[in-house]
């Protein structure tokens, strides 16, 4: 694979709000489905969405940026070397086979340490004893190439090398093309179609249409994930639809966690003597007690009367007061007010 960053158009310091932005619009710019007639589009797609899921774990960016420095590093020093004339054949090194070289040129480490069968370990060399007597005698003198050491590694025979490629083309290609990456959505609710359980539509990039049932207990932020009903590419399994729940706050009511939160206007002398107020609430009216002397910081708190959660608990209702006048001046309050402020007076 490319490099991932190059491939969403993205900086190597980017957020992951910029990454996750980059790759729905690349993949809603190169879908095959909107690519027909271009042949590479599946391919293309996937390669992004390979990058997309390397990107956006913070574990598996950390350490492909560790490895790119660190090859760089190496590519520095080796090219540091090549400028001194370092030697780099002078050490007899072992026969390699098909599966080795492979490995050494693709840059990835041999999948087994144990001894390498192939032709060269059956070759013979000046200082081996042959067990059976008989082949001694019938053995042919070994070519004056045969007696030369080997200067780094014995090369493995073509149809072994052609064969080791395929293979492992074949094994990259199977594991990178098992899934389509995840598509992630958020969904606007209200607090009235949370608490009610609603089953609601979420219109998808590629114009499809997914239905999300909300659960219960479901908090702002929730994610729901949608099994195989995210992007279709032809031979790959059909990625997710990860919906987010973004409730509204800008209604009456409000969320904090599974409490509903809501304002409550009182005017001087109700916040100074103290009323009893009936409110409306998701759940029912609920008669709300403002004790006297309450200021405009106070909260009530009435305990279940807010969401429901999965496992039986429930939230609370908290009611923030706030402190309002008459929409017309009362020369009594005005009266008053004064007399505080600047004592009696006629």
């Amino acid at each position: 694979m490319r490099d991932p960053y190059a491939i969403l158009g993205v900086r190597r310091n980017a957020r992951q709000e910029e990454i996750k932005a980059a790759w729905r619009s690349v993949a809603k710019a190169i879908h095959p489905d909107h690519n027909q007639n271009d042949p590479l589009a599946t391919e293309r797609f996937a390669e992004a969405g390979r990058a997309y899921e390397l990107l956006r774990d913070p574990v598996r960016r950390s350490r492909y940026d560790w490895a790119r420095r660190e090859a760089e590093l190496r590519r520095m020093e080796a090219m540091k070397a090549k400028m001194r004339g370092a030697e780099a054949f002078d050490e007899p090194v072992g026969a390699e086979t098909a599966e080795d070289a492979v490995s050494r040129i693709f840059g990835v480490e041999p999948q087994a340490s144990g001894p390498r069968p192939g032709p060269a370990a059956a070759r013979p060399t000046e200082k081996a004893a042959d067990p059976k007597p008989e082949a001694t005698a019938e053995a042919k003198p070994e070519s004056p190439k045969a007696e030369l050491p080997v200067s780094r590694r014995s090369a493995a025979p073509a149809t072994e090398l052609v064969a080791a490629i395929v293979r492992r083309i074949r094994d990259r290609i199977t594991r990178s093309a098992e899934k389509v990456p995840d598509l992630a959505v958020d969904l606007p609710v209200s607090v009235d179609e949370v608490m009610n359980r609603a089953r609601l539509s979420v219109e998808l990039p590629d114009g499809e249409t997914a239905k999300v049932a909300i659960p219960l207990g479901a908090r702002d932020g929730e994610v729901i994930r949608l099994k195989e009903q995210g992007y279709r590419v032809a031979g790959m399994t059909r990625g997710d639809v990860v919906v987010t729940l973004r409730i509204a706050q800008d209604g009456p009511f409000r969320t904090r966690g599974l409490d509903l939160v809501t304002t409550l206007p009182v005017s001087l002398q109700d916040a100074v003597l103290g009323c009893e107020m009936p409110i409306e609430t998701p759940n029912g009216p609920v008669a709300v007690i403002v004790p006297a002397w309450s200021g405009s910081d106070r909260e009530i708190r009435i305990a279940g009367k807010g969401m429901g959660g999965a496992d039986g608990e429930r939230g609370d209702l908290i009611v923030e007061l706030r402190l309002v006048l008459h929409e017309k001046p009362d020369d009594r309050i005005t009266d008053l007010m004064r007399a505080q402020r600047d004592g009696l007076y006629l």
